[in-house]
């Protein structure tokens, strides 16, 4: 006996899960349907006279299981920033993440940076909770993310500017009661 061969005469759509949607019984759902048409679509284009389909074979569904892209990596936006020391550095955002230091809460904003381009090393900024705490009891409203990540980066580029050389701006920077007004006076905040 043929592939397909049957009632229909060897038609594909005799066989009820590749049956095309009008004709296909209704079920719950279109993920069905879609991958009804799928796969009644790459039968038709692969009919060939040895062909079986495995629910003939085995007598299950098959699933076929579609592979899944990667997703493509973050294009990550290189800025340069020339320091008061002399040091061009290059830089870009990595991530935040809440953290503590000790029993105090906050923000970690980490940096990749590097000064001569072969050697890349971190620069962690740590936005005290508190401090920002302070300054909307002060101002009656609480900074925005935004503004939050604008402090850490005018922090970081003040670092870039008091260290005398790359390994000095490795070391952790903070943001506290001391330093938040002045980079905000900074921002226009």
């Amino acid at each position: 006996m043929a592939p397909f061969e049957g009632k229909e005469g060897g038609n594909p759509c005799s066989v009820p899960w590749l049956q095309p949607r009008e004709l296909a019984p209704r079920r719950a759902g279109t993920a069905g349907v879609m991958l009804r048409l799928i796969i009644y679509s790459w039968v038709k284009s692969k009919r060939k006279k040895n062909f079986i389909p495995r629910q003939r074979l085995t007598g299950k569904r098959s699933r076929r299981i579609m592979p899944v892209m990667a997703r493509p990596s973050a294009v990550r936006r290189v800025k340069s920033y020339s320091a008061a020391s002399g040091y061009v550095y290059q830089y870009h955002f990595s991530e935040v993440n809440p953290a503590r230091r000790g029993l105090t809460a906050g923000t970690e904003y980490i940096y990749l940076v590097t000064a001569d381009r072969s050697a890349v090393f971190l620069v962690r900024i740590f936005v005290r909770r508190d401090a920002l705490d302070d300054w909307e009891k002060r101002y009656g409203r609480k900074l925005t993310g935004t503004e939050e990540y604008a402090v850490a980066k005018m922090r970081l580029l003040q670092a870039f500017d008091e260290a005398e050389s790359p390994a000095v701006a490795q070391q952790e920077v903070r943001v506290d009661r001391s330093n938040l007004e002045a980079l905000l006076a900074k921002l226009d905040l």
